[in-house]
């Protein structure tokens, strides 16, 4: 077993399937604090100001993975919430306070992966940390959803529209980035807007 210090990040892990609660833990346990919970509930027992980054499944009996996130958002905790779902997304997560979307199955690597992103993206302002969300949601919406049906989309244009905003506040930050950029890949799976 690996010893972790107390500045090692801490990940809570939420599904209230075990055996994937369990494996997510393993995979990380050899990097971060785990912390697991097998529901809802039990998550909101065990997020505290300690937790740096959520991994959360959305469908879940009892309280659901979104009502988990309603709920931390209320409770003002710092932490970075990654949705981790069989649940293909449609436009309602356009309104969600997530700050990563994630389908499984997933990998190591990808986890690992998402969990460092968040954990670099706490270190800048609202309003980068607002884009990469927006971005990530616009990457996923893509993926999963028809050229035609993001055209009929309200939700999907005004969230383009969101990204072109806050891209044109944060145009000299973004340009420090680059490295970060680069690692993020999220801003450049955004749509660029065609004159």
């Amino acid at each position: 077993m690996s010893q972790h210090s107390i500045d090692d990040p801490t990940v809570l892990v939420v599904d209230d399937e075990q055996d994937v609660a369990d494996l997510y833990a393993f995979r990380l346990n050899d990097r971060y604090n785990i912390r697991k919970a097998y529901n809802g509930q039990e998550a909101l027992d065990k997020v505290d100001d300690d937790v740096d980054v959520i991994l959360l499944d959305r469908r879940m009996p009892g309280l659901t993975g979104d009502e988990v996130l309603k709920s931390v958002r209320e409770s003002n905790h710092e932490c970075r919430v990654i949705m981790v779902t069989a649940i293909d997304p449609d436009v309602d997560i356009v309104d969600m306070e997530f700050d990563d979307y994630l389908c499984k199955p997933i990998g190591k690597e990808t986890l690992v992966e998402a969990i460092e992103h968040q954990l670099t993206a706490r270190e800048y302002g609202d309003t980068v940390q607002e884009l990469f969300s927006a971005t990530s949601k616009i990457g996923v919406l893509e993926a999963e959803k028809s050229p035609e049906e993001l055209e009929a989309s309200e939700e999907y244009q005004q969230l383009k529209d969101r990204i072109e905003e806050l891209r044109a506040q944060q145009n000299e930050l973004i340009d420090e980035l680059d490295d970060f950029e680069a690692a993020f890949n999220a801003i450049d799976r955004a749509p660029q807007e065609s004159v």
